[in-house]
């Protein structure tokens, strides 16, 4: 297969949707760890890869040079818009995803809904928070497909560790056995008291909040307690504190 092939392929799965770009080991590692079907891996230096994987990624080091194939770096240049700096980029296979399957889940643990983000960065951080917490599943509404390249780079791959969808419809979340909380900052303070385990977890895009519909929908709101002055927090940073609080609620419950 010739170098210059991979220039036009990895470009039309940048858009294609049963595709995931890989950009980067960390993406890579996780996609493997967590049983990701990976199509195609090449990389710009053989050597560096190695001694990187070794380091950052012991456990599947053997896998990733099996797969991985050397291409000339100024081939891999032009893979994507910014060239991974571990020197690496894959191909993969997006899972198939049921929504209902995802709000189904008996587990005690939550579900994120994030409505309209605007921000590709921050919906990764968002899946590499929710992985972290080992929650239910994430997802979005609105434009944005959280599977976008630059979100996996955001989220390190971890899009492979949980369920990860974009739903076009709330109906379906509407009619699922979850209580729907909204994250928002007119409401009740956040206590652990008030996080049930398989909550729906709403949180609004970074500029505008949820939308008024989404919150008359809410069983409850609850905000996330900060100083006077501050006037909200990064999207993520929200997944976040209420994700670890759910966690120190849910490991604390076992005690109580």
């Amino acid at each position: 297969m010739q170098d210059g092939s991979l220039i036009p392929r990895f470009g039309r799965a940048r858009r294609d949707p049963s595709l995931a770009v890989l950009e980067g080991l960390h993406p890579l590692k996780h996609a493997l760890r967590f049983g990701g079907r990976i199509l195609e891996v090449v990389c710009s230096d053989p050597l560096q890869l190695d001694s990187l994987a070794g380091e950052l990624a012991p456990d599947v080091r053997a896998h990733v040079l099996t797969l991985a194939r050397p291409v000339a770096p100024a081939v891999f240049a032009k893979l994507a818009p910014l060239a991974p700096s571990t020197g690496v980029i894959a191909l993969a296979e997006r899972p198939s995803l049921d929504l209902s399957r995802i709000l189904a889940d008996p587990r005690a643990a939550p579900v994120i809904l994030l409505e309209d983000p605007r921000d590709l960065g921050n919906i990764g951080a968002c899946v590499r928070v929710a992985a972290a917490a080992d929650i239910a599943g994430v997802l979005s509404t609105g434009g944005h497909d959280p599977w976008h390249p630059d979100a996996l780079r955001g989220a390190a791959g971890l899009h492979y560790a949980l369920p990860v969808l974009r739903v076009g419809d709330l109906a379906a979340i509407e009619a699922a056995d979850r209580p729907l909380l909204a994250i928002d900052p007119g409401g009740d303070p956040l206590a652990l008291e008030r996080l049930p385990p398989r909550a729906l977890l709403a949180f609004g895009g970074e500029r505008y909040g949820l939308s008024d519909a989404l919150a008359r929908r809410a069983d409850a709101r609850v905000s996330i307690p900060m100083r006077a002055g501050v006037s909200s927090l990064n999207l993520a940073t929200s997944v976040a504190a209420v994700l670890f609080a759910w966690r120190l609620a849910a490991a604390a419950a076992p005690r109580a």
